[in-house]
Formats: C-alpha cells, sequence, structure tokens
C-alpha cells in the first residue's frame, strides 16, 4: 500500500490511500502519524488500520501536486518532535566499483586506509551479521529536527554560506515511537538528503557542517519491507534540459550493512525512544552528481524516481540569505 498525506482545498490536514491517479481519503485521521498511534495502539498493521477506518471521497492526484498541497508523508505538528538523521558509507555503487573496492581493501593494511576506507571495510566485514547480534555501527549523522525539511514539489531554500547544494538519492525509513517507548517502522520513501559536498570534501571533520541543510522525502509512504534489490534514477533539470542524470541502486543487496543493523544503532540511544516523536533516516547513497564533476547552479530541478515508491520526488533549490551575519547575535 501507498499513502500521502495532504492538504484539502480548505487547508486542512487528511492522509490518502493512492490508487493509480486518485487519493482516497482515510476516514477518521488527519495525519499519519495519528494512523500509525491509533494502529500501534490496536497492535496491526496500517493495512489493516486503514482497513478498518475506511474511505471516504478522492482527489485527483495530479490536481494536489500543481497546488503544492503534497506533504511530507510523516511529520509531527511539533518539528521539534521530528528527528532528521542519516547513515553513510553503506552502499556499494555497482559490480565494477565493488571490485575495485575490494582490491583497494585486500591490497591495504588497516593502518593505511583513511578514515572512510576503514569505516567502509568494517562495514563489508561486520555489517551485516548472520547470527542475531549487533554488527558493527555505521557512520551516523544529524540532519536537522522537522523544520528542515520541504514538502514534495517546493523548493529547497540554499543558504548564502553554503559552499554547494548537492543531491543524495536515498530511501528513507519513516518511524513512529509508541505509547510503550519502542520504535515503529512505517514504511519506506523516497528522499533527498542534500548536501553540501564542497565543504565536506574540504576536511572530512566538516561532514557534520556540510549536512545541515534542507531535506526532503515523499511523495508516497510505501508500507512493508524494502526489497532486495531498487533500483531509482535521479535526474538534475535546467529549465526544460536534462543537463545531469544516472541510475542509482539501493536496498540491502547494494549495501554492507543490513536495515537491521542501521535501524539497532539508531534507536539503541534512550533519547531516540521518546514516545510519540518521529524519526526519518536516510539510509546512505551510491551515487551523487558532485562526484561525476557535476556542478549544480541556482534553480536547478532534481527528482528522483523509484518505480515502486510511485510518483518521483521533485525539488528546486533556491538561495537565500541566511538569518544571523557575523555580529548578529545579542547580548542580554
Amino acid at each position: 500500500m501507498r499513502l500521502i498525506q495532504f492538504e484539502t482545498v480548505e487547508r486542512n490536514r487528511a492522509v490518502g490511500v493512492v490508487e493509480g491517479d486518485t487519493i482516497e481519503t482515510v476516514s477518521g485521521v488527519r495525519t499519519m502519524r495519528e494512523l500509525a498511534m491509533k494502529a500501534i495502539g490496536k497492535s496491526v498493521s496500517l493495512e489493516a488500520m486503514v482497513a478498518e477506518l475506511g474511505r471516504e471521497g478522492s482527489v485527483d492526484y495530479g490536481e494536489l501536486i500543481a497546488d503544492g498541497r503534497v506533504l511530507p508523508p510523516l511529520d509531527h505538528e511539533d518539528p521539534a518532535h521530528t528527528l532528521i538523521a542519516g547513515t553513510g558509507l553503506t552502499h556499494v555503487a555497482s559490480a565494477a566499483a565493488r571490485n575495485q573496492m575490494h582490491q583497494k581493501l585486500g591490497d591495504s593494511d588497516d593502518e593505511s586506509l583513511s578514515d572512510s576506507m576503514r569505516m567502509f571495510k568494517w562495514g563489508l566485514e561486520g555489517g551485516k551479521p548472520a547470527n542475531g547480534e549487533p554488527g558493527v555501527q555505521p557512520e551516523w549523522f544529524y540532519k536537522g529536527d522537522g523544520s528542515i525539511v520541504v514538502r514534495p514539489g517546493s523548493a529547497y531554500p540554499v543558504p548564502s554560506f553554503a559552499d554547494d547544494m548537492g543531491e543524495e538519492p536515498e530511501v528513507v525509513g519513516l518511524y513512529v515511537i509508541g505509547e510503550d517507548g519502542k520504535p515503529y517502522r512505517l514504511g519506506f520513501a523516497i528522499g533527498n538528503e542534500a548536501t553540501d559536498h564542497v565543504m565536506e570534501k574540504k576536511n572530512y571533520l566538516y561532514l557534520p557542517h556540510s549536512k545541515l541543510r534542507f531535506c526532503s522525502y515523499g511523495p508516497e509512504l510505501r508500507t512493508g519491507d524494502l526489497p532486495s534489490h531498487v533500483q531509482g534514477r535521479v535526474s538534475v533539470r535546467r529549465g526544460n534540459e536534462v543537463v545531469w542524470q544516472k541510475d542509482f541502486p539501493t536496498g540491502e543487496d547494494n549495501m554492507c550493512h543490513s536495515l537491521a543493523n542501521l535501524e539497532y544503532h539508531h534507536f539503541k540511544y534512550d533519547q531516540f525512544l521518546r514516545p510519540g516523536d518521529v524519526h526519518v533516516q536516510f539510509m546512505g547513497t551510491s551515487v551523487a552528481s558532485f562526484g561525476d564533476g557535476f556542478k549544480t547552479e541556482n534553480g536547478d530541478t532534481f527528482e528522483i524516481a523509484i518505480d515502486i515508491f510511485g510518483r518521483p520526488l521533485v525539488n528546486a533549490i533556491e538561495r537565500v540569505d541566511h538569518k544571523v551575519p557575523i555580529g548578529g547575535v545579542s547580548v542580554l
């Protein structure tokens, strides 16, 4: 099942089931989080909860997109209660790149590897434990709270201090913490974990700075497990022209960490188990236009498509002035 959140013409919130070009409204709930909490409370799946609540009325999907009324498929009414995070060094891009990576890792002792290569090696060796025990922990980063999420179809604000604004096409896991303090995965969505790659390249210790950028995910939430192999395509448009495009693989067959391992190392921290909170976890990427030497420009549009997730995720980029200049902090 594929679900979305949207606004009605009266700007009220609603949850809908995707049925081709039509969205059928779910009765009795206004938000995906509300639907999830009801399902958790009854110990049933989202699909079962939707079936119990029933559907009332329908709207045209294309009209919602054209009007900018499609919302991220999961959020919290208080953005401070949404945590956006991600994991890196989780993917191998292709068979050829994988062979080259293995060759380099096999020919090098651990001490001679860069920190990134060493962490990737740890993932290859221990990211998918088969004995039910935790594997090696992945690279992890904090991206922001719900205030840095841009709805599908809207433009990313790019701060004036940014060196770059590149895309990172990924799958995201969407979670709610139940009243029992346990994490519940609602499903997955397409994500664009936009990153300042130029800043990151200056020094890997700048990685936390490079990740503090706006992001987007959706428009649809796909319930159930993620297939072991997922194929997508990311494009950059400049006006009506596609100026860069690439296919990308994801899913566990293309990762050096299992999803269970990534989830364990996120939710092992007690502060991430506050009942009612929303968690959005970017699972890592295997391609980015920056890696091909491409430079984005103000006004470019990203489009990330994965067929099993329905409609593509589309966002432009727009430069803006940042709010606090140097010397802008007041003393009380």
